[in-house]
């Protein structure tokens, strides 16, 4: 019974932040990113760096799942900001979002850029 109330709990918000994040796709991304590197190491990178607390304090968070399009998903808790991470010729594309313009959301970017 106490598992069944977290398990309840993630699935709402991973529901929330799946809404959030297609109408967040119907328009134009934030930026948009470019590597060379394997798709699978640049959304790692990506998680890791957005879980970092020396930069984000307490609202470091990174949450990474595929997507059934082919690529990954890097997002934030009510994906504040996500990264969706796609192979594209001999290398990565990534689109990144953000609900406002603000710092956390400038250093998010500035963190997936340096996976690149």
């Amino acid at each position: 019974m106490r598992a069944i109330l977290p398990m309840a709990a993630a699935l709402m918000l991973i529901g929330c932040a799946s809404s959030t994040m297609d109408t967040a796709r119907g328009g134009a991304p934030t930026a948009q990113l470019a590597s060379h590197k394997a798709p699978e190491l640049v959304a790692q990178c990506i998680q890791f760096s957005w879980q970092e607390e020396a930069v984000f304090g307490d609202d470091a968070s990174g949450y990474l799942q595929p997507r059934k399009q082919g690529g990954f998903t890097v997002y934030t808790r009510e994906a504040e900001s996500f990264a969706d991470v796609y192979p594209e010729a001999g290398g990565t594309r990534v689109d990144y979002y953000a609900q406002r313009s603000d710092t956390p959301a400038l250093r998010r970017r500035a963190a997936a850029a340096t996976c690149l």
